[in-house]
């Protein structure tokens, strides 16, 4: 077995057996960030492996967030029914928003993702009968699957653990495929796919609607976990967070959103405790992260694991000559 897959099984047997080893507090903790890395994953699709960079993926992540409550509050707390709405909801956004913004590149996209997931915030704040308004909607029950109740924080941690670990398979299985391969040829040269015959739009599009229906589960899945949703969730900053979590990470990479979430979470809970300057910190750490290592996280840890592995082979040349001199000293 390979070292990665040593560290994928060490990694996944943690945490099976986290709520046996971790308190409550932090057991929460964790299951925040398995969220908010699906939620990391899904814009990884646009900015990583598409060369998208989107401003407006809080708009789909505040639509299945609101439509997981709303649907948990008036109609029933099913699990099924609450994900798969909120699932075809930010699906249905994402495709007539798609349509829109993958026409243009560059700065003109990111605009227009934050145009579109503006309105969608002007919406939600204004519209208090339908989404409370700035006050938000507050006691939305826990899921249910059946008679099995999920207020019980183990079992809804089992439960997200699940599916993050459905969706980060199946993406995996995404990105390489074939059709994965395009979207990385889309990022890399588009204009010489589309001299080779690719409609090139069709794909960005269908990246784009993976990429927010994936969002919406989040959304979901985070309405559930705070029973509590607010018009800040599906404002431009929480795009802006998501967003630092990719980069911090390494874009392009499918562990890279996933330690970002991991990272951003942790730095904000122990952060927060000793200062209300929080957010200037996070932004100090992006910005030299941007400067000094671009390539986040994961590119950190293989300079490290490359700088280690050079130091072991020299000490292991250094280690041959030396005995090689005591050979032939002894010799003489």
């Amino acid at each position: 077995m390979n070292k990665k897959g040593f560290a994928l099984i060490a990694a996944v047997m943690l945490l099976i057996f986290s709520p046996f080893i971790f308190s409550l507090f932090y057991l929460n903790l964790v299951t925040e960030i398995l969220i908010l890395a699906i939620f990391a994953l899904s814009l990884n699709i646009l900015v990583g492996y598409t060369g998208l960079v989107s401003l407006g993926h809080a708009a789909f992540f505040g639509i299945g967030a609101y439509m997981s409550a709303i649907l948990a509050r008036e109609i029933s707390p099913n699990f099924f029914l609450t994900l798969f709405a909120s699932l075809a909801a930010a699906i249905i956004a994402s495709a007539i928003i798609g349509i829109f913004c993958v026409k243009v590149s560059g700065f003109y996209f990111l605009m227009l993702t934050l145009a579109f997931s503006q309105m969608i915030y002007s919406f939600v704040h204004q519209s208090t009968t339908i989404t409370g308004g700035s006050n938000g909607l507050s006691g939305i029950p826990s899921p249910l699957i059946g008679s099995l109740d999920f207020s019980n924080p183990v079992y809804f941690y089992y439960l997200i653990l699940l599916l993050f670990i459905l969706i980060y398979g199946g993406l995996s299985l995404i990105v390489h495929s074939p059709f994965g391969q395009v979207l990385i040829g889309i990022r890399e040269n588009e204009t010489r796919l589309k001299s080779m015959g690719y409609h090139t739009t069709l794909y960005k599009l269908a990246a784009f609607v993976i990429a927010g229906g994936l969002g919406g589960v989040a959304g979901s899945l985070y309405t559930s976990f705070n029973s509590f949703i607010s018009p800040s969730d599906v404002y431009w900053t929480m795009s802006g967070s998501v967003l630092i979590m990719v980069l911090i990470g390494g874009s392009g990479t499918m562990i890279g959103p996933v330690l970002g979430a991991a990272f951003i979470v942790i730095l904000e809970t122990i952060v927060s405790s000793y200062t209300t300057m929080w957010m200037m910190i996070i932004g100090i750490i992006f910005i030299l992260f941007v400067v000094f290592f671009p390539k986040g996280i994961v590119g950190l840890g293989k300079l490290l694991l490359q700088s280690f592995s050079k130091s072991n082979k020299l000490s292991a040349i250094s280690g041959k000559k030396s005995n090689a001199l005591y050979n032939n000293d002894v010799k003489n």
